[in-house]
């Protein structure tokens, strides 16, 4: 019970994932996490057309909560968002206006959300989301796996902005195939590094954020550090051999302590403040290097999902006949009609 509950404590859902209406408590930043800017006056326009609430942009997740109620809530993980846009939307409390388009996806699923600052001609809302998702996706070396990257600089470890190195290991084997490779094992407070000794190119990078747990288990090579990632970086087993075992128990230790202290206060990576902001170049769209994704607005619905549920990405639908139009369609989704598709393409 101990363990699970320490596991639970150690994952990191905050920036991976969209949650609708979580528990108040997980509206409150982890630890690790802190606000960047907060906006009082903003409508969740797809969602909670004509509810005001609050826009909380913190360094790993856009929160917005109705001011009504605060059981009424997003939570949007930064790593979700695949495009911002600016395009005009209706609003119940401003009419037609320039609003926000958030353009994601989670798991299998995409969502759009449209957020209108109804502060009349502010555009802080759009350049503080884009600049603080772009401070996000030029971090991705503190939370995510690489293979065969860039790690090093003629035998240097490049470290990272805030990183500290603990350890150098030489002799380490990793055991991704079937006799092993010699290398070097780097230890910091971020995460861990192994390279080979005759090639540097062949390397791995763990972030302790990806890493669910360390342990020394039997191998087909004897004992060996096991370390198991997280489910968001595809639950891979990496094993690592170091010799004498007295040593091997000693850098076990030294790894789940770094581990431990690393989610008592995690290191995301993103440095940002407004202060550093320009606002007098306001951005204007920002892309992820995802495949393009076709927007369709969806219908009022009772499910807080499918509200923000957007319909690209499936299959094609069987043909019908239109009378409207006087020729073959794909079948429209459940309660759309082409009068409300014509609206959208307007």
């Amino acid at each position: 019970m101990a363990a699970a509950a320490q596991e639970a404590n150690m994952a990191v859902w905050h920036d991976r994932e969209i949650r609708f209406d979580v528990h108040p408590n997980d509206i409150k930043c982890r630890s690790g996490e802190f606000i960047i800017d907060t906006l009082s006056s903003v409508e969740d326009t797809k969602g909670n057309n004509g509810d005001k609430g609050k826009l909380t942009i913190t360094n790993i997740r856009l929160i917005w909560h109705s001011h009504a109620s605060a059981r009424i809530n997003l939570s949007i993980g930064l790593y979700c968002i695949v495009t911002i846009t600016v395009r005009n939307a209706k609003s119940k409390l401003r009419g037609s206006t320039e609003s926000l388009y958030l353009l994601t996806k989670s798991g299998s699923s995409r969502y759009e959300f449209i957020f209108t600052n109804l502060v009349a001609g502010s555009s802080a809302m759009l350049n503080s989301v884009v600049a603080v998702h772009k401070a996000y996706d030029s971090t991705r070396l503190y939370r995510e796996i690489r293979l065969r990257s860039s790690l090093l600089n003629k035998g240097q470890l490049r470290l990272l902005p805030k990183e500290r190195l603990h350890n150098r290991y030489n002799g380490v084997w990793n055991l991704s195939s079937d006799q092993g490779n010699l290398g070097i094992f780097h230890i910091t407070d971020v995460r861990l590094i192994w390279h080979a000794e005759l090639n540097e190119n062949f390397n791995v990078s763990v972030p302790y954020y990806q890493t669910k747990t360390i342990k020394i288990r039997d191998s087909k090579f004897g004992l060996a550090l096991v370390v198991e990632t997280t489910p968001y970086s595809g639950n891979y087993l990496l094993g690592f051999q170091i010799a004498p075992e007295e040593k091997l128990r000693e850098v076990h230790k030294e790894i789940t302590t770094l581990h431990k202290s690393y989610f008592a206060n995690p290191e995301f990576g993103v440095e940002f403040s407004i202060e550093d902001q320009q606002s007098d170049q306001p951005a204007t769209r920002l892309e992820s290097k995802v495949d393009d994704i076709e927007i369709l607005q969806s219908r009022e619905h009772t499910d807080s999902y499918a509200t923000y549920l957007t319909d690209a990405g499936k299959r094609d639908r069987d043909p019908v006949y239109s009378d409207e139009l006087g020729l073959a369609i794909e079948k429209l989704p459940q309660g759309y009609t082409l009068s409300s598709l014509w609206d959208i393409l307007s």
